[in-house]
Formats: structure tokens, sequence, C-alpha cells
């Protein structure tokens, strides 16, 4: 995760623990003043040691960040090939998650996160660094475009 070169006092950012440490993940997230982690994984385990739901909450709750799960934003195993894949492929892989979060479970936690966002800086996780080839990022445009029509 790459530190934000001006701390926000409010809003959404994208962030993905790949090539990071756990303690170099958190320190970005301080820098960029990060009030809440935002978990968008279907299943929040890791491989990498400290990404795990617990031992993550434990260590973003000594540095002062509060962590959150939403399973409702998570991404099926079946349509992660495809933000991996060719442009036709994202596309696709794009198409599906968004339609997967239009129902009323998604949509209640969008919009909480769309009014909190006004107020707090949240980072959104998954575990990918490029943000383009993740489902965080039409989670962080459905933020986006809900904070804008508030």
């Amino acid at each position: 995760m790459t530190a934000a070169k001006t701390r926000p006092r409010a809003g959404a950012l994208g962030v993905g623990y790949e090539g990071c440490d756990l303690q170099q993940f958190v320190e970005g997230l301080v820098a960029a003043g990060v009030e809440t982690l935002v978990d968008v994984r279907l299943t929040p385990i890791s491989r990498k040691r400290g990404f795990s739901k617990n031992a993550l909450r434990e260590a973003l709750a000594t540095a002062g960040i509060a962590y959150e799960h939403y399973r409702e934003l998570g991404n099926a195993k079946s349509n992660r090939a495809g933000f991996g894949g060719d442009a036709d492929e994202l596309a696709t892989a794009r198409r599906c998650y968004a339609e997967s979060i239009s129902g009323p479970d998604a949509d209640n936690v969008l919009a909480g996160l769309a009014g909190r966002a006004s107020s707090e800086v949240l980072a959104v996780l998954c575990f990918e660094a490029d943000q383009a080839r993740c489902h965080r990022d039409i989670v962080l445009d459905e933020i986006a475009r809900r904070s804008a029509s508030t």
C-alpha cells in the first residue's frame, strides 16, 4: 500500500495488501489518515501472515483504526479469474460483480458507507495491488456515486 501524499479529511480510498507486510500496511493506513478499514473480501482469510480477519482487526486496533467486514460486498470465487484476464474478461467480471451487489443487502451497506465517507476516511480493502483489477474499484465507484448524490 502506498500512503497518500496529503491526508484527506473524509472520503474512501482503495487499498490492497499484495506485496506488503503487516507493519508496512498499517503504517500506510495511519499516514493516510484512515479511520476505518472496510474489508470487502468474501472470506476474510489470508495465507499472508497478519491479514486474516482477527489478526488484522487486532493490528488495526493497536493503531487506532476500526475494522469492519462486509461479506455482502465480496466477489464470488467463480468471478475472480476474470479480473486478471484480458479486456473482455475483465469487463465481464466487472459487470457480473456489479450485478451481484445490486440486491438490498449490498445496497444498504453501500448507502451506509457512502454516508460515512462524507465525515470520515474509509479504506476499502482487498488483496489485489492493482485496483483496476479488483472488485473494490467498483465498490469505490459506487460509494463515490452515492456520495455525490447526497
